[in-house]
């Protein structure tokens, strides 16, 4: 794929889906509920190359729906500048979310919404990818921090 073509071309009928996987987080600080953990210095930097490289793959949601954890805030606060200013709602529900309710809240989306972006977590993530691509070897070894899944949909809604 050339620098100037974007990642998928939106024809009628399609829809995008990107799910990402918060950046690292820190464990250093043991008395801080699960919720409450920041990123590691690791997950900063790599959210610095993930916000250029959504730049450079010209990635821009039309909607951002992330989970209320302190690791996904700060992941998106990094990588926001490269998503062109779309709405962002921030979701308790979406904290600790199976693939059954990341499914379900995606589906709630405006049909006139073409594309989402969720950032969130594992499991739900990762078996949502897996849901949506059945048999992806990479996947199902694993859907590390930072990861970033791309769909197409042909879908009206």
């Amino acid at each position: 794929m050339s620098r100037s073509t974007p990642a998928f071309r939106l024809t009628t009928g399609v829809k995008r889906l990107y799910l990402l996987r918060h950046a690292k987080s820190s464990w250093s600080d043991p008395s801080l509920a699960d919720e409450e953990r920041p990123l590691a210095p690791r997950g900063r930097k790599a959210a610095k190359k993930m916000a250029k490289e959504l730049r450079r793959r010209e990635i821009r949601p039309k909607l951002v729906l992330s989970s209320s954890s302190q690791r996904t805030q700060e992941t998106l606060e990094l990588i926001a500048s490269s998503l062109d200013d779309p709405p962002v709602e921030v979701e308790e529900g979406l904290y600790g979310a199976g693939s059954d309710a990341l499914l379900a809240r995606v589906r709630a989306v405006s049909d006139t919404v073409g594309s989402v972006l969720v950032v969130g977590h594992n499991p739900g993530l990762q078996d949502l990818a897996l849901r949506l691509t059945p048999g992806s070897e990479r996947l199902i070894e694993k859907f590390p921090t930072g990861a970033l899944a791309a769909f197409e949909l042909d879908a009206e809604s």
